[in-house]
């Protein structure tokens, strides 16, 4: 095996695992090993999600501080400040691919016609890619990587022998999750999990709980999206679904886009009747096995795309 390039790379708002997430992976995958730098002294800046500029300039006058903001932030973006290196967005939240000023973006959203930008949901970060020569990235808090064979294969009916109770994992309870949970909650038992009901837990790698392991216990994983965007489909779904369980999820119609809608309860489509059917579908065992059949994947994804996305970038940022 050929000895990796190391190539610089700065991450400034991105979460502390990002080292060990799909992108660094990748960057291996094509002959480079990151190491991480500053701003001024990388070929590539990589900008996340939690980025967030100081607030200065209180003793100017309130009328000419966006003036003078807006010439920080011209300066910040300028490449010459960066020594020409390009400037790349990656994120794995609800935030829009254009909120930072970058050259490139990575993002959950849909229908952006830009050659600078190329949608990845977060769900493909937790992806067992070895098959496609990537490995490195982690799910320590799940337990495992998603197998892409068993999300194409159908739910089976697992659930059904389970106890008939659900489970949640939640580390906040900001609508419409609490409303969501009280709707499930009137219907089924629902085991809660997670810094919402436990003050002790600090965070998801630090709770103690492996998420795939719990799930075996239950028929149902209450796992609603934190919000709602075209596009926006996270890795609670496929967890829920590779664990045996069937997924109550909320999110927007056009997750059709990743995963076949027949094989989830989606309770944003009964928002407008007071969630009238779920009654129905969870305390009848004929509803029910219209799941079974069900597979969550209809077409196997691959990286070959994002490969030459990410190498397109590399090149740039190296020449």
């Amino acid at each position: 095996m050929s000895k990796l390039k190391p190539i610089k790379l700065a991450a400034h708002g991105v979460a502390k695992d990002f080292e060990t997430s799909l992108f660094p992976a990748i960057v291996r995958s094509l002959g480079y090993e990151p190491v991480w730098s500053n701003a001024s002294d990388s070929a590539l800046m990589i900008v996340g999600p939690f980025l967030k500029e100081k607030k200065v300039f209180n003793w100017v006058p309130k009328p000419l501080r966006p003036l003078i903001a807006n010439a920080k932030n011209d300066v910040a973006n300028d490449r010459s400040a960066r020594n020409g290196s390009p400037k790349l967005l990656i994120t794995g939240e609800n935030v829009r691919h254009d909120f930072q000023n970058c050259d490139y973006a990575i993002s959950f959203d849909l229908g952006v016609v830009n050659p600078n930008h190329y949608r990845m949901p977060y769900w493909m970060e937790m992806v067992d890619w070895s098959k496609e020569g990537v490995t490195g990235n982690l799910n320590p808090r799940y337990g495992r990587l998603l197998n892409l064979d068993r999300l194409m294969k159908p739910l089976g009916n697992d659930f059904l022998l389970r106890p008939q109770k659900a489970a949640i994992f939640a580390s906040h309870l900001r609508e419409p999750r609490q409303t969501l949970l009280n709707v499930v909650k009137k219907q089924i038992e629902v085991i809660e999990y997670g810094r919402s009901f436990n003050s002790n837990i600090k965070n998801h790698l630090e709770s103690g709980i492996i998420k795939y392991d719990e799930l075996q216990k239950v028929a149902f994983n209450l796992c609603p999206e934190n919000g709602m965007h075209p596009g926006y489909y996270t890795e609670k779904i496929p967890e829920a679904f590779m664990a045996g369980c069937l997924p109550i999820t909320w999110a927007d119609e056009n997750v059709k886009a990743d995963f076949n809608p027949k094989s989830f309860i989606n309770l944003a489509s009964m928002s407008f009747n007071n969630f009238f059917e779920l009654e129905e579908i969870l305390h009848s065992q004929e509803l029910l096995s219209t799941y079974v059949e069900q597979a969550l994947l209809l077409r196997r994804p691959s990286l070959d795309h994002l490969k030459s996305f990410i190498k397109n970038i590399l090149d740039e940022a190296l020449s």
